[in-house]
């Protein structure tokens, strides 16, 4: 799988180049494993809508921390748009809603994050993927160098608000000490 490697502050991923990106951190990848191009948004065989499945970026992950739980109130078969809520994911460190980023039928959550959560974070953008939709992704979406440079731009915001007294004077960023972990300034 090709890859771009991304290094900002003390975050640093691979991200795959044959998936698309929506701005609220989620990859789309066709589940047929053809590339986006060769035929848009339809399948082999050029009638049906695509089937996609779609998973947290690894940077959603580094917010979340491990997946405990996912609950989608959406049913497969149901209609889903982009934007809508299907459920709940709760890591460690974090409860956060789920929201579709494809237009379609949801076909199914990913069954084995049933025995497996982790997967979310270990094998983030291959067997880790939290649901399928039948469908065209939502407008809006980016390519992998259009994801890095959103992903540069809110991991300056996150910093610059994090130093930040309120009122738009900023502080000096502290120096990590011998007891920060790498990634705590993320």
């Amino acid at each position: 799988m090709e890859t771009v490697r991304f290094r900002h502050a003390h975050f640093s991923a691979r991200f795959p180049v044959d998936c698309l990106y929506a701005p609220s951190h989620f990859w789309m990848r066709p589940a047929d494993g053809r590339p986006i191009d060769d035929v848009g948004t339809l399948d082999a065989r050029g009638d049906t809508p695509r089937l996609w499945h779609v998973g947290f970026t690894k940077f959603a992950t580094r917010m979340l921390g491990e997946l405990v739980e996912m609950v989608l109130e959406v049913k497969p078969g149901q209609t889903v748009a982009g934007g809508e809520r299907l459920g709940t994911v709760e890591g460690f460190k974090a409860v956060s809603e789920l929201f579709c980023v494809v237009d379609g039928t949801l076909q199914s959550a990913n069954p084995a994050l049933t025995a497996e959560a982790c997967l979310t974070h270990s094998d983030p953008y291959g067997a880790g993927w939290l649901y399928a939709v039948q469908g065209t992704p939502t407008p809006g979406h980016l390519d992998v160098h259009g994801y890095i440079a959103l992903l540069t731009a809110t991991i300056n915001q996150l910093q610059a608000s994090r130093y930040s007294d309120g009122d738009g004077h900023t502080h000096e960023m502290p120096t990590p000490s011998a007891e920060s972990e790498p990634g705590d300034d993320v």
